[in-house]
């Protein structure tokens, strides 16, 4: 008789956490790094030695920011790349892209977050849009400032998952762009873009 092997858990309080202290220590590194540079060439760019941490604030166009975004998103990348592999392994092959889609929405939303996605929308021309009424992420998140302000606040941890889908998605052979808003939370949007093949 073949011994089994135990099923690993991970509490989900850790998964969380997990991936709260990863994006703020990204912003955190990559503001502290943008900050030595600056005082380097203006010692009118802040103190490094105050214990913040690195502004929270950001701005459109934002380098510091682009790079935040850019690492969260390579490391959902490769999870995604990974994840689906565990996920589909004893899976057949899918025939199209909805059916990819609706793997996600169903099985992987399941696997992440413990639910299934709450709307899939498509307009059959390569773009699908999911929501989430209740993102699992967010919803020990105060969101106790304005709409605009929370939307700001939560759009660095909508990075990673973005990745996640586009790994996902580049594991199973297609091309997509991802990108996810979040208009009240703690509801959110992801809309993925299907590069057309020739």
């Amino acid at each position: 008789m073949a011994s089994q092997v135990p099923l690993k858990q991970v509490n989900e309080s850790i998964v969380e956490f997990l991936t709260t202290e990863m994006v703020e220590a990204m912003v955190r590194t990559v503001k502290d790094d943008t900050l030595k540079l600056g005082s380097e060439r203006d010692p009118s760019h802040g103190n490094l030695n105050d214990g913040a941490g690195g502004p929270k604030e950001y701005s459109e166009g934002d380098e510091a920011m682009e790079a935040v975004y850019y690492k969260l998103e390579m490391i959902g990348f490769r999870v995604g790349e990974r994840l689906i592999e565990r996920i589909s392994k004893d899976r057949v092959r899918f025939t199209d892209n909805l059916d990819v889609v609706k793997f996600i929405c169903k099985e992987v939303w399941m696997f992440l977050f413990k639910k299934q996605i709450d709307n899939l929308k498509t307009n059959h021309r390569g773009v699908y849009v999911l929501q989430d009424n209740n993102f699992r992420w967010f919803a020990r998140m105060a969101h106790d400032q304005s709409s605009a302000e929370s939307e700001k606040r939560v759009t660095p941890y909508l990075w990673f998952p973005c990745g996640i889908l586009r790994g996902i998605l580049s594991n199973l052979g297609i091309a997509s762009v991802v990108v996810a808003e979040t208009s009240s939370l703690p509801a959110c949007t992801f809309q993925i873009k299907i590069a057309k093949t020739t």
